[in-house]
């Protein structure tokens, strides 16, 4: 059997991680971070390149720090979309594939069914503003991209929904959680097994099955608040913390961003094409949270 190189940047975020936990028989997979490769150092991205020979790549790297990006946008900007285009355009001159995770934050939210992938964008802050810019670069840069739009990202390590409501809700009886915001909780694990998929199909086809645009998001939809109350019914029946949400509305809890109300996201473009549904999103919130009640994992 033909090993397939895969190498995979932003070694440290939460997609990464989960990547390296669950790389395939068959795959050599290299996750690079700095300083071994700097997304934002074409140099960088060039030796990295040469000394991994990669068959495909994946960009797993992103400044995902949303509000912080309203006072830094170039920050953003830098490494969402300047560096994103310059890692496809590397992977293209070796005739590499890359696949480039995206967000629910192209879209403004406005929309009252779930957005599929021609409806029109339109970034409400800085941070989305740079991640369409990056997967404008991405597909100008490299013809074989699959860019996949996620969100709501979760996992046992890295900042994060799931870790922030236990942390908070050992030392809380109550928290007070937004629920005028809909969406599809997604945890690492799973968007880590959906590229898997989509890179070891290009492994034995020679050709990804599809480039473009795609959604991927767990099944199901919830409201923040939902999808914390979920958190603390799995946590507090494996002797977790079990703290009572509070449902308030986005107005009551004001931040630098304005979310989308509305980031749900129809993934059946991503099954047609690439036959692949990620598994509905209770199913991957009890993995885990359990978890992080069994390591105590919200306290590191």
């Amino acid at each position: 059997m033909t090993t397939l190189t895969v190498l995979i940047a932003g070694r440290g975020g939460q997609v990464a991680r989960a990547l390296a936990a669950s790389v395939p028989a068959g795959v050599n997979a290299v996750c690079l971070g700095r300083p071994e490769m700097d997304i934002t150092d074409s140099a960088s991205i060039a030796r990295a390149m040469e000394e991994v020979a990669p068959d495909i790549v994946i960009n797993a790297a992103a400044y995902t720090a949303v509000d912080q990006a309203e006072s830094e946008p170039e920050a953003a900007r830098l490494v969402n979309a300047v560096a994103a285009g310059a890692l496809a355009q590397a992977a293209a001159a070796r005739g590499a594939p890359i696949l480039h995770l995206s967000t629910d934050y192209v879209f403004n939210g406005e929309k009252t069914s779930p957005y599929v992938e021609s409806d029109p964008v339109a970034p409400l802050g800085a941070y989305g503003r740079s991640k369409l810019e990056g997967e404008r670069a991405v597909a100008a840069g490299n013809p074989q991209s699959v860019i996949l739009r996620t969100a709501w990202v979760y996992s046992p390590w890295g900042k994060n929904f799931a870790r922030t409501m236990l942390r908070v809700g050992e030392t809380r009886d109550e928290l007070a959680v937004v629920h005028d915001q809909r969406g599809n909780p997604t945890s690492a694990a799973a968007i880590a097994a959906g590229l898997w998929s989509i890179a070891l199909g290009y492994g034995r086809a020679g050709a990804p099955l599809g480039a473009g645009v795609f959604h991927m998001t767990a099944q199901g939809e919830a409201s923040w608040a939902e999808f914390a109350e979920e958190i603390f019914a799995v946590s507090a029946a494996a002797g977790g913390p079990g703290a009572r949400i509070k449902r308030i509305t986005t107005a009551e809890y004001p931040t630098p961003t304005q979310r989308p109300a509305n980031s749900r996201l129809d993934c059946s473009a991503l099954a047609a094409a690439h036959g692949i549904a990620l598994p509905p999103w209770r199913e991957s919130t009890r993995s885990v949270v359990e978890e992080l009640v069994r390591t105590k994992g919200w306290r590191a």
